[in-house]
């Protein structure tokens, strides 16, 4: 990653930055997928009939990296069937139907005491046990990740609070309003690791955050930690991007973070982890941003995971008379656009955004007029437009030679394209049939 580019688009944050959380209401049914984080799917432990509480194990994980899944609400199990989801299309899923009880599962209070004495074991098993996985979107089962091989020595841990997706506001409003949580979380995860240096990393463009962080890290006298605050470009907040500008040093091709002794997680896993140990609260919601061109719905709201898209847009007063062009799950960068609005939020949804004809893409797809602008915009110095045009022609050994698999989809490519090629989409079909052969 010798390049280090970044874009500017646009960043639409005042559209929803102001918006304090809040609660949405408790869904009527959920729906959760089996498969909503990285690995194996997660194995039912509940039948049609059952009866489970807000925060009941329904699914265990199955293998190393899985991840456990819990009801995030009370009620009866009315089905496990196929369902859609919002990245898959569809994936089997287990369907809860509400008692309008939300009679929860667990307690919620655990003495400071007991939280002290944990042993690093403990409070991986804890979030283990809660089904944590990565909430920035990569949803990679998080006490995995917390467990690096005994050769790899940790010496770095970073919080990342970059947020660089345009329109989301969810990561910002958790760090105004609940800092001194993510500073238990960052300490608790600090600990598993056996680190000390703990560095949060926040843009510039939430100087509010940048103040609440340091504020709590103050009032309560944490040590070890620095907030640094991080030039406004995209994308700053790709875990490999984020170290190079905090600490100058470059993850090797197909590597790991861990790799070079450092761990990088989203702030809202964090603030998981805090609920997980001091709550003993198992992930069954997370703050949402909904945005995009009608400011009237722009909300960020705590949601229970399993929500169908649609309830929420009712709950934010979407009128199906507006002229709706698109409505992406997650950022308009990486996020995938939804054609069934019974889908669910899913543990790594950052957003919902409702996008009118303002952001129809360009004209038609044009051929490659050798440009360079996605190789300039790329920010691991990959050549996009070459794995674009092998990906188009089927030569998937030839778009193999330019490193597809070092690509973070961030979709850089695709937004500076003149010719409105699909790029970021073509590398991802690359890395697809490439792994199917290899």
């Amino acid at each position: 990653m010798a390049s280090m580019n970044f874009i500017h688009p646009t960043d639409f944050k005042d559209i929803a930055r102001n918006k304090k959380i809040e609660l949405a209401p408790i869904p009527e049914k959920v729906i959760l997928p089996l498969s909503q984080h990285l690995g194996a799917p997660s194995e039912p432990v509940v039948n049609t009939g059952d009866s489970v509480k807000t925060g009941s194990l329904i699914a265990q994980a199955k293998g190393f990296i899985s991840s456990n899944l819990h009801s995030s609400i009370s009620g009866k199990v009315i089905a496990v069937e196929e369902s859609p989801h919002p990245i898959a299309g569809s994936s089997k899923a287990i369907i809860i139907e509400s008692d309008g009880q939300d009679i929860k599962a667990y307690l919620d209070l655990v003495s400071t005491k007991d939280i002290s004495s944990l042993s690093k074991e403990e409070v991986i098993t804890l979030i283990k046990e809660a089904g944590i996985v990565g909430l920035g979107g990569a949803m990679f089962p998080l006490s995995v990740k917390l467990s690096p091989p005994p050769a790899k020595k940790i010496d770095s841990l970073i919080i990342n609070g970059a947020e660089c997706e345009p329109f989301l506001t969810c990561d910002h409003r958790l760090m105004l309003e609940k800092p001194k949580e993510i500073i238990l979380g960052a300490q608790l995860i600090a600990k598993v690791l056996g680190v000390e240096d703990i560095t949060i990393g926040i843009e510039e463009n939430k100087l509010d955050a940048i103040e609440s962080l340091n504020s709590a890290l103050f009032r309560f006298k944490a040590k070890g930690f620095k907030v640094v605050s991080l030039k406004t470009r995209y994308p700053q907040g790709g875990e490999k991007q984020l170290i190079k500008t905090l600490f100058n040093k470059e993850v090797p091709s197909g590597g790991l973070p861990l790799d070079i002794g450092i761990v990088v997680n989203n702030v809202q896993t964090v603030f998981a982890v805090y609920e997980a140990v001091y709550l003993r609260k198992p992930l069954y919601e997370r703050v949402i941003t909904i945005s995009g061109s009608f400011s009237n719905i722009a909300k960020n709201i705590l949601v229970r995971i399993g929500t169908p898209i649609k309830d929420i847009l009712d709950y934010c007063g979407l009128s199906p008379k507006l002229d709706i062009y698109k409505i992406v799950m997650g950022g308009p960068m990486t996020g995938v656009a939804q054609s069934d609005l019974n889908a669910p939020i899913i543990k790594g949804t950052s957003g919902i955004l409702v996008m009118d004809n303002r952001f129809k893409l360009g004209d038609e797809e044009l051929e490659c007029i050798r440009c360079s602008r996605c190789i300039e915009a790329c920010p691991v110095g990959l050549m996009p437009c070459m794995i674009g045009l092998s990906s188009k022609k089927e030569k998937f050994d030839i778009a193999n030679s330019y490193d597809p698999s070092d690509c973070i989809e961030c979709g850089s490519c695709s937004f500076v394209c003149p010719s409105n090629i699909p790029l970021v989409q073509l590398i991802k079909l690359a890395k697809v049939k490439i792994k199917t052969w290899s």
